[in-house]
């Protein structure tokens, strides 16, 4: 066995577009990258994740049946080990702040040159972060302004903007729905409105949840 193959990182490629799945599965491999799996779907991942064992899963966040940041939550369940990249064209801070949330270890850009997409995989599978120098730029203007919220109270902002009740986001984030509301108490604080439904306009208004 030579070194490259004791060392390969094994990959797991996920993009609903069959042509941009073989185009950088293909530009992977000739990297030196072991890409074990491709799927166009969140439930063809994790199908993957359950058969292989995978060093990187390379998200696309759009997919037919979920985001790629709920398939980044889905994966640490099944796969804690597994580093998770997100490779998208959306470059919204509060889609990287939720993705950071949901513990991915790294951002890459789809319009960013492809050979950043190795060197964050590299990067992560050794332990490492990766973020696209774009999105570091647009976080750090974000975050000089914006009032700062917990990774939780972000999160119990996000399923407030879909419409679900305390008892419906506690049920998700295994929560009680007291606790639940002494979350959105302390988001409203913080953001220094007057209920919640301020709060989550203003959370969307300043990007601070997707």
């Amino acid at each position: 066995m030579t070194q490259t193959q004791q060392t390969a990182t094994t990959c797991l490629l996920v993009d609903d577009h069959p042509a941009i799945l073989a185009s950088v599965a293909t530009f992977l491999r000739d990297e030196g990258i072991d890409v074990v799996a491709t799927a166009r779907t969140g439930a063809e991942a994790l199908r993957a994740l359950e058969l292989h064992s995978i060093d990187v899963a390379v998200l696309d966040q759009r997919l037919p049946d979920m985001t790629g940041v709920e398939l980044a939550r889905a994966t640490a369940g099944i796969r804690p080990e597994t580093a998770v990249l997100l490779y998208t064209g959306f470059s919204e801070s509060a889609l990287v702040q939720e993705a950071l949330d949901a513990g991915v270890c790294g951002v890459v850009l789809k319009d960013a040159p492809l050979t950043d997409l190795p060197r964050a995989i590299a990067l992560v599978a050794q332990g490492g972060s990766y973020l696209d120098p774009v999105l570091g730029g647009a976080l750090a203007g974000t975050a000089a302004d914006a009032p700062r919220l917990t990774p939780r109270e972000r999160d119990v902002l996000r399923l407030l903007s879909t419409g679900q009740t305390n008892k419906e986001i506690g049920a998700q984030l295994f929560l009680s729905p007291e606790t639940v509301r002494t979350h959105v108490h302390k988001a409203v604080v913080r953001l220094g409105v007057r209920n919640r439904t301020e709060a989550v306009a203003k959370g969307l208004r300043e990007g601070l949840i997707a």
